[in-house]
């Protein structure tokens, strides 16, 4: 019986009065920890019931522990006998409910007592599939290409840089060894655990498609820029991208150096759990790889961050961090070596396992971020990004923006693209890209949005924020001017206003930010970032002040519907990046 059941029958017997002597019991079942060996019917309905909500609630993943309770609350574990009946009758259970079990680590409970943790996937459809965003960060000359060549396209470095050829996209990037630019790579897993990633033995290109098709979970890596003079760039890829997770590459021949502290506060900032990958243990000194983890355990237990790290040495323990990653209290750490491939197996299989529990409201009125857009010969103008609640399907029509004047206008979906494949519909937290018909590529920019016309959006350009600054050199007084990142919302604002005459390092204010160009859609509520040289600052919206010129949805000209492409006012922007037209689609 449910706890909204239970309640509702106390409820009842209260209201009933108190001179009424009727008896009431809730029937619980037994919580034994061997009702699947005993076949209970009534505990293995609520056994089913559990891992239906815990189903909805990790997106289609979940774990469980046979040798426990129906919901888990108590573990004593089995015999090894009944623990393989058990294991037996969970799979016969799983397939009714067009699921699949994968049974991991045994635990000993106690004398002749044990116990197994079983990861539980739903089976999806063949277009359909899990996705994990993975933001990897970290210093320059870290490997993080290198890692996400290795991990994607199943071959080893050479210790030269090999690896990551066949992810780079511009001339610069094969000449210097750097990313320079948010790159996006997949890593698809199977029904059965296994990386479905298999390149082109003579192009050594990755079909996305194939991948995607094959695949039950595919884990997206946002390859992002280490060096320094690419922080802007990095900063959007943390909060446009909207990542799951933060893989910090930490080299253990330099160790805590450059941008990684910087890159582990951003994450921190906006809430994403981190894990740190130690690389090229290969070619590093057993005492300096020593002092190289003590600088991460200390990273990871400082002040700011205050979490507990866990290095991972073998399956257990892979098994235990994924399932408790997601409190937020732990910090992996796994060493690796792209030239031997050393850990490369218990890495794969953490991907695999990744949790998701991201909330996502599927039932609400959608709304789509735009962090990319290019433009694709005879097809037109293609905006990408990530859905952020509710679902859209092929044949809809949303509204677009804001313009310059802070106005949206209709715009019908014509067709959608998730990783490349063709669907009908996405849903809150994936990933997606779509044909914007009679919209130029100066007409849409990062930062604008797609969202349902019932939510009547109302862009702003101004805003107050609670600020926290985490540097700065000396003070910052009114009218002072920085880089606001708000999701994929990228643009300076000035502090017009603020509760304190002066701000430094370390302190907190309510202040008044105003864009300088053209009003953005933000929600209260959202985190943001403003830097400014060696100046940074975090905060979070608290109010949003609309912008007085905005005329949304209830104009006649947007009814209508011929004529709404004559009311969209296209920013201005001087600064066109000649290779954004050959940026490669992500989707």
């Amino acid at each position: 019986m449910t706890t909204d059941r239970r309640l509702a029958a106390l409820s009842a017997a209260f209201a009933a009065g108190d001179d009424e002597d009727e008896d009431f019991t809730i029937c619980t079942p037994t919580k034994s920890c061997d009702f699947l060996v005993k076949n209970d019917e009534e505990s293995i309905k609520h056994y089913i019931e559990n891992i239906k909500d815990q189903l909805a609630a990790g997106e289609g993943e979940t774990f469980i522990e046979i040798g426990s309770c129906y919901d888990g609350s108590i573990i004593t574990g089995l015999s090894k006998e009944d623990l393989d009946i058990a294991v037996a009758k969970n799979a016969e259970i799983l397939e009714k409910i067009n699921c699949k079990g994968y049974p991991l680590t045994v635990a000993t409970k106690s004398k002749n007592k044990f116990s197994q943790v079983v990861f539980i996937r739903k089976n999806i459809d063949e277009k359909d599939f899990i996705e994990v965003r993975v933001a990897v960060v970290g210093n320059v000359d870290a490997g993080k290409s290198t890692m996400l060549g290795v991990l994607t396209h199943n071959t080893l470095d050479d210790g030269r840089g090999k690896a990551r050829q066949c992810l780079f996209r511009h001339k610069h990037e094969f000449e210097t060894g750097r990313t320079s630019s948010v790159g996006n790579d997949i890593l698809g897993f199977g029904m059965d655990g296994k990386p479905v990633n298999n390149p082109d033995p003579h192009s050594g290109q990755l079909d996305w498609p194939t991948v995607c098709c094959d695949a039950a979970k595919v884990i997206t890596f946002i390859d992002l820029a280490g060096h320094e003079k690419y922080l802007k760039t990095t900063i959007f890829g943390m909060t446009g991208h909207m990542p799951d997770y933060a893989m910090l590459m930490v080299g253990s021949n330099a160790g805590i150096v450059g941008t990684t502290r910087e890159h582990f506060s951003i994450a921190l900032n906006l809430n994403i759990p981190v894990f740190v990958v130690v690389t090229k243990i290969d070619m590093c000194p057993e005492n300096v790889l020593q002092q190289t983890m003590k600088m991460v355990d200390r990273l990871a237990k400082s002040g700011g961050s205050n979490k507990f790290p866990v290095v991972i040495k073998n399956m257990e323990d892979v098994v235990h961090v994924a399932r408790n990653f997601s409190s937020g209290t732990l910090c992996p750490i796994i060493q690796v070596s792209n030239v031997t491939g050393f850990n490369l197996d218990l890495l794969r299989s953490f991907m695999n396992l990744l949790p998701l529990h991201r909330g996502n409201h599927s039932d609400a009125p959608a709304e789509f971020q735009i962090d990319e857009t290019f433009s694709v010969e005879g097809v037109g103008t293609v905006v990408s990004g990530t859905c952020t609640a509710g679902s859209i399907t092929v044949g809809d029509t949303l509204l677009i923006g804001p313009d310059a004047l802070g106005q949206f206008v209709p715009v019908p979906i014509k067709s959608i693209h998730r990783k490349r494949v063709p669907v009908n519909s996405i849903k809150a937290g994936q990933t997606g890209s779509f044909a914007v018909k009679k919209f130029g590529r100066r007409d849409v920019r990062k930062g604008m949005v797609l969202i349902d016309p019932s939510l009547k959006p109302i862009a702003c350009t101004k805003f107050e924020a609670d600020v926290f600054i985490l540097h700065h050199p000396t003070t910052i007084m009114s009218n002072y001017q920085a880089m606001i990142h708000a999701g994929p919302v990228r643009q300076t604002a000035t502090l017009v206003s603020m509760d304190k005459e002066v701000l430094r390092t370390g302190d907190r204010a309510r202040v008044m930010l105003s864009f300088i160009r053209h009003p953005e859609y933000i929600k209260e509520g959202t985190r943001i970032i403003f830097r400014e040289g060696r100046t940074k600052a975090v905060g979070i919206v608290r109010k949003i002040i609309p912008v007085e010129r905005n005329n949304p949805v209830g104009s006649k000209t947007a009814k209508k519907g011929a004529k709404h492409v004559t009311t969209f006012f296209p920013v201005k922007n001087n600064k066109m990046n000649k290779q954004k037209g050959l940026h490669h689609a992500k989707h």
